[in-house]
């Protein structure tokens, strides 16, 4: 057997164990160490930080909190996010294109930017939004938004949403409109073309959109530190608060890890259930 092949990959394996596999490694390691406020780090083998994880109700709320925002985030990031990839498919040139540069819009500007413009937006009484609000007599008090859930769902919806909708309309460019026609001359109204031809072949794309929006939401940072602050945490910025304020690594190291094996899990059952999916549909 020629082992060029093998040769020629060895520099981008070479690279991967480098920059991924070998910290990934070392912050395995790491959470299996000991931490003392005045010792430090103690490179000893002990599963302290473990069960602190798993004993303390308070890392149970932090890891429920992320994943219960990341699933609201998948699903109205599907809701919003599938009719507007049905559209988009439907769209003739230069509309089309126009308009797929509204949707990416988001992607070319920083994460950052694109949350601190929410929080200009709806930050408190002096929030855009909510001086126009008040201003109309819509409402008396302003809606909250920095430091609450909801303020996270919406930016991190906004944040997320081209992913779904390119996920969506790569699938549908499968989909013929002669189908669509046809089952119109045959008498099927549009509610039925939707569920019985539309629906079928865009989900898997809905599915795979899914997975990539949920794993992105799980593990977001920038959005949830700006909007959450301190007072709403998610596991990526208690990791970092570990890592950084308290200066306890082994516990930080424990809470990314934990986050990644989770992700990693779901991201696996669920590209099953995609591919499952696409041989149903495309086979």
């Amino acid at each position: 057997m020629s082992r060029t092949p093998y040769l020629l990959s060895l520099p981008a394996l070479l690279l991967f164990a480098g920059v991924v596999v070998i910290p990934l490694a070392m912050t395995v390691i790491l959470t299996f160490h000991d931490w003392g406020q005045y010792k430090g780090i103690e490179p000893v083998f002990i599963l302290k930080n473990w069960a602190e994880v798993f004993g303390d109700p308070y890392f149970g709320e932090m890891f429920w909190r992320t994943f219960r925002i990341a699933l609201i985030v998948t699903v109205l990031a599907a809701l919003f996010g599938a009719p507007e990839a049905y559209i988009l498919n439907r769209m003739k040139s230069p509309w089309r294109g126009l308009f797929l540069l509204v949707i990416l819009g988001p992607l070319l500007i920083s994460v950052v930017a694109r949350t601190l413009g929410w929080a200009l937006l709806f930050g408190g009484s002096s929030g855009l939004v909510n001086k126009a609000l008040m201003s109309l007599g819509v409402i008396s008090a302003p809606l909250p938004f920095m430091f609450t859930e909801t303020g996270m769902v919406v930016a991190l919806v906004h944040v997320l949403m081209p992913y779904m909708v390119l996920a969506v309309w790569a699938a549908l460019q499968r989909l013929d409109p002669q189908i669509e026609n046809a089952a119109v001359a045959l008498g099927a109204g549009p509610f039925t073309v939707l569920r019985r031809i539309v629906l079928p072949q865009a989900m898997p794309g809905i599915l795979s959109g899914a997975v990539i929006v949920f794993a992105l939401a799980a593990s977001a940072f920038a959005t949830p530190a700006i909007i959450g602050g301190r007072r709403l945490k998610v596991a990526s910025t208690l990791a970092y608060d570990e890592f950084l304020n308290t200066l306890n690594w082994p516990l930080g190291a424990t809470v990314a890890v934990l986050l990644l094996l989770a992700l990693v899990l779901i991201v696996v059952g669920a590209n099953r259930l995609v591919e499952r999916r696409y041989a149903q549909v495309f086979g």
